[in-house]
C-alpha cells in the first residue's frame, strides 16, 4: 500500500462515514450500519499504517500535487500512527456502546454524523503536517463535539454546549493570532519547513513568546490549568458514549499538538517555556485532582481526573528527556483507554444503580460483582497501581522527574497519584459497597432483565478492561514502543526528510 494510500484511508473512512450517515438519516438503522462499518474502517486502515511505521520509518505525502510548503502535508511516524490507532479503536468500542444506551433518541439527534465528524476532525489533527490544517480540523472537530454535546436540546445541555463553544472560540482565536505571527516571523505554515526555519531566526525572544501563544491556545484544548472550566462545566451533561468518546480523544488531541509542537518546531529549553510548563503540570495534577475529591456526582469526578491526568502528560514536556517524552506517550495511550473505559462503566453504573450521584446509588457488588472488578480494573490503573498500565506510565514520568533532578514534579505526581486512589475508592464504597437505596435496587432488577442491553454495554468495557491488562502485564513492547517514539520526536531530522521526499516530485512545479 503506497504511503499516500496509507495516510488517506484513516480520514476517507470517517468522511464517507459522516456524508453517508447524513444522507440516510431518515433511516436510523442504515446510520448504525453505516456508523459502525466506518469505524470498523478507521481501526483497520489505522492498523495497517501502524504496521508500516512501527520500525521507525515515517510516511509523509502531499496533497493537491503541490511540494511543501504549498502542498497539504501529511504525516505519520510513530506517535501519530499510535494516535490514529486507538482512535480507531475508540470509535468501534464507543460506537458498539451507543447502541444499547438511549440510541434511539440520540439518533433522532443526528448522533452517527456528528460522531463520524468528530473522529474526522481527531485523525486529520493527528496526522496533518501543517499548523494551518491544524487549525480547520480543530473546527471541525468543535462543531461536531458541540452537536453530540447539545443533542437532545435539554436546557442543561444547551448550557453546557454554550459554555463549550465560548470557552474553546477563545482558544481558537489564540491560535489564529499565534498562526499568524508565525506565518509574518516565518514565511510558511508547513510543520517540517518551521523546524527548519525558526532555528535561523534571528530574534530567538520572538520565537519563545511564540512558543508561549501556541501553548496557550493548546493548553485550553488540552484543559491546562487554569484554562479547563469549559471540560467539567460541560462533560456531565452528555450521554456515557458522547462523554466517553470526549475523555478519550479531545483533550489528548491538544495534549498531541503541545507534544508535536515543543518537539518538533519549538525548544522547551528555550527561554523560560520549560520551567512555565513544569508549573502549569504541577497546578493542573493539583486542582484536577483536587476537584474529583469535592465531588459525589461520578460524571464530575471522572471529569476532574481528566484534568489532573493531564498534568501527568505534560511532565514529559517539561522534563523533555527521551524517557520523560517516552512516559509522556505511554501516558496519553494508556490514559485514553483507560478513561473512556471508566466512563463507559459510569453509564452501567447509571443504568444498574439508576443515578450517576453517589449518594443514590449503592449494593452494586452484592448484586453484579463482575461490575465491581470491571470498575477495579480502569480505576485502579488510573490510580497507578501495580502491575496495572497506569504504573507504567506514572513510574516512567515520575522516575524521568527524578532523574532530572524535578524534585518539586516528581513529588506532586506521588501525591496526587494518592489523592486519585481516594477518588477512585470513593467511588466503590458509594457505589458498589454501601447498602442499596430503594430507587437502586429497582433499577437494578430492570438492568438484569434486559439481558440485550447488558451484554452490548458490558462488551467494550471488558475488552477496553483487557487492553488495559495487557499493558500493564505485558509491559515490556509498550514501553519499547513509547521510547523508541520518543526518540523519533527528539530527532526532527526523520521528520524533515520525509516531508522533503514526499514533496521532490512535485519541485518542479511552478
Amino acid at each position: 500500500m503506497t504511503p499516500h494510500l496509507l495516510l488517506t484511508l484513516p480520514v476517507a473512512f470517517p468522511l464517507i462515514g459522516l456524508a453517508l450517515c447524513a444522507l440516510f438519516w431518515r433511516n436510523h438503522k442504515l446510520q448504525r450500519a453505516v456508523s459502525l462499518l466506518a469505524s470498523v474502517g478507521l481501526l483497520s486502515s489505522s492498523v495497517a499504517l501502524l504496521f508500516a511505521t512501527h520500525d521507525g520509518t515515517v510516511i509523509a505525502t502531499q496533497f493537491g500535487s503541490w511540494a511543501a510548503p504549498f502542498g497539504i502535508s501529511f504525516v505519520a511516524d510513530m506517535f501519530a500512527a499510535a494516535m490514529v490507532l486507538i482512535t480507531g479503536i475508540m470509535a468501534v468500542a464507543v460506537g458498539v456502546y451507543g447502541l444499547a444506551l438511549d440510541a434511539e433518541e440520540r439518533e433522532r439527534a443526528f448522533f452517527h454524523p456528528l460522531y463520524q465528524g468528530l473522529l474526522l476532525g481527531v485523525t486529520g489533527a493527528f496526522l496533518t503536517g501543517d499548523i494551518f490544517n491544524l487549525y480547520v480540523w480543530f473546527e471541525i472537530m468543535l462543531i461536531s463535539s458541540f452537536g453530540l454535546l447539545a443533542a437532545g436540546g435539554g436546557k442543561e445541555q444547551l448550557d453546557a454546549g454554550v459554555k463549550y463553544v465560548a470557552l474553546n472560540l477563545i482558544a481558537t482565536i489564540f491560535f489564529l493570532i499565534s498562526v499568524a505571527f508565525l506565518y509574518g516571523a516565518t514565511g510558511t505554515l508547513n510543520m517540517a519547513d518551521l523546524a527548519r526555519t525558526l532555528p535561523t531566526i534571528e530574534n530567538q525572544g520572538l520565537v519563545t513568546t511564540l512558543g508561549i501563544l501556541f501553548l496557550l491556545a493548546f493548553g485550553a484544548k488540552a484543559a491546562v490549568f487554569p484554562l479547563f472550566f469549559w471540560l467539567p462545566a460541560a462533560y456531565h451533561t452528555a450521554s456515557a458514549p458522547v462523554v466517553a468518546i470526549f475523555a478519550a480523544l479531545l483533550t489528548k488531541v491538544g495534549v498531541y499538538a503541545i507534544i508535536r509542537s515543543f518537539t518538533l518546531m519549538f525548544d522547551t529549553d528555550a527561554g523560560f517555556t520549560g520551567p512555565v510548563i513544569a508549573v502549569l503540570a504541577g497546578l493542573t495534577m493539583v486542582t484536577g485532582v483536587l476537584g474529583a475529591a469535592a465531588h459525589f456526582d461520578t460524571r464530575r469526578i471522572l471529569s476532574f481526573h481528566i484534568i489532573s491526568q493531564i498534568g501527568y502528560m505534560l511532565i514529559g514536556i517539561a522534563v523533555a528527556t527521551p524517557l520523560a517524552i517516552a512516559g509522556s506517550v505511554l501516558y496519553v495511550i494508556h490514559h485514553i483507554v483507560v478513561k473512556a473505559n471508566l466512563f463507559l462503566i459510569a453509564g452501567i453504573v447509571d443504568r444498574a444503580g439508576g443515578s450517576f450521584h453517589l449518594k443514590e446509588v449503592g449494593g452494586l457488588y452484592r448484586t453484579l460483582p463482575w461490575l465491581g472488578i470491571l470498575f477495579l480494573i480502569p480505576a485502579l490503573s488510573l490510580a497507578g497501581l501495580p502491575p496495572l498500565s497506569g504504573f507504567w506510565s506514572k513510574f516512567t514520568v515520575i522516575k524521568a522527574s527524578f532523574d532530572a533532578g524535578h524534585l518539586a514534579l516528581a513529588a506532586t505526581g506521588l501525591v496526587v497519584g494518592a489523592l486519585t486512589l481516594y477518588s477512585m475508592l470513593k467511588i466503590w464504597n458509594e457505589a458498589f459497597w454501601k447498602a442499596a437505596p430503594d430507587a437502586s435496587v429497582d433499577a437494578m432488577r430492570r438492568f438484569s432483565a434486559d439481558r440485550t442491553t447488558r451484554l452490548i454495554m458490558v462488551a467494550p468495557a471488558v475488552a477496553l478492561a483487557a487492553i488495559t491488562l495487557t499493558i500493564g502485564l505485558a509491559a515490556e513492547p509498550f514501553v519499547d514502543f513509547s521510547m523508541r517514539a520518543a526518540g523519533q520526536l527528539l530527532d526532527k531530522s526523520v521528520y524533515i526528510d520525509a516531508v522533503t521526499a514526499a514533496s521532490r516530485p512535485f519541485e518542479r512545479r511552478p
